[in-house]
């Protein structure tokens, strides 16, 4: 059984054992970077099959690690996540958005000795990651930060005043936050405009909660980008730097790797760009069967939910 380019029409896989053992045989890395909202889980409901299909993978050794663009949470924070809904895993095995923009910022990125504070707009995850690399950084969860702009707010901002400007700020680190407001906005937009980088943990538009959508982390920048007329440097999928990251942590063989997920424009062409050997995606999230199918961007199969892939055992 040959199996198609992504440019084809994808492999169906659901209730097909042959053509299921044939995708797992391909692949050392087995079900590589699964996305876990709406892949393994929905909010709090894990989906049937799950934790069995997890350890399937390792009975058959297939290494692996739980990628994901929510930024809100840390790996340790994953962690529990995870074994809270039951499933054995360990904080080596999680690579977030949060953590890849920490790694970006604390190794790759050569900052002044004088402007390596972050200025975050987020939650507690990206400021968990960041103390892990001893990345120095304000705003986040930070209560002074969660309230109304000010006069003087306008006149402090205009004039530098290192109080409300800090000059040591030299990156903006933008991602999902539960409490956006105008001062973060206006603070980031400063920022960036006196010379900080603009990073982004992942530009996601939406996200999914509780069977529909809500803002994404991308909807958080993308005031910003309006106001600046610059992306970001987004440090989650489909960012190809993301994926430079996991493979100098991991040492894998991207040939013998795949990708698995429910969005077509996030997690499938992360694995493509990223030229692994195949992309599986699922249909308990965001994309449809006619994005997989019809779309421009193509997974080399698809499956109906990834408890499915049990079928390769009956």
């Amino acid at each position: 059984m040959s199996y198609p380019a992504s440019t084809t029409t994808p492999l169906y896989l659901t209730g097909n054992q042959a053509g299921l053992k044939e995708f797992l045989d391909k692949f050392d890395v087995g079900a590589r970077s699964p996305e876990c909202e709406c892949v393994l889980w929905s909010g709090d409901h894990l989906f049937p099959g799950t934790v069995e299909t997890l350890e399937l993978l390792r009975k058959k050794g297939k290494q692996i690690v739980f990628v994901t663009n929510n930024s809100t949470k840390s790996r340790a924070d994953y962690k529990k996540k995870l074994e809270g809904l039951g499933i054995p895993s360990t904080v080596e095995e999680i690579f977030s958005s949060s953590y890849s923009s920490s790694i970006y910022i604390s190794r790759i990125l050569q900052l002044p000795a004088n402007k390596r504070k972050v200025f975050v707009i987020g939650e507690s995850g990206i400021e968990q990651e960041l103390r892990s690399e001893n990345v120095p950084f304000i705003g986040g969860t930070d209560p002074a930060y969660r309230r109304d702009v000010t006069a003087d707010d306008y006149k402090q901002i205009a004039a530098g005043d290192p109080s409300v400007i800090d000059p040591e700020v030299g990156v903006v680190l933008v991602g999902l936050d539960f409490h956006l407001n105008y001062i973060k906005l206006a603070l980031a937009f400063h920022y960036i405009k006196r010379g900080a980088v603009f990073l982004a943990t992942n530009i996601d538009s939406t996200l999914p909660n509780s069977g529909t959508l809500f803002p994404g982390a991308g909807s958080m920048s993308a005031p910003l980008i309006m106001m600046l007329g610059q992306d970001p440097v987004a440090l989650g999928k489909p960012s190809q730097a993301m994926m430079d990251a996991i493979e100098g942590k991991f040492q894998f063989d991207r040939s013998r790797a795949c990708m698995v997920g429910d969005r077509a424009n996030t997690d499938i062409r992360f694995g493509l760009e990223g030229q692994l050997g195949g992309t599986l995606g699922v249909l308990t999230g965001v994309s449809s069967k006619e994005d997989f199918v019809s779309g421009p961007v193509k997974p080399l199969a698809y499956l109906d939910k990834l408890a499915d892939l049990l079928g390769a055992e009956s």
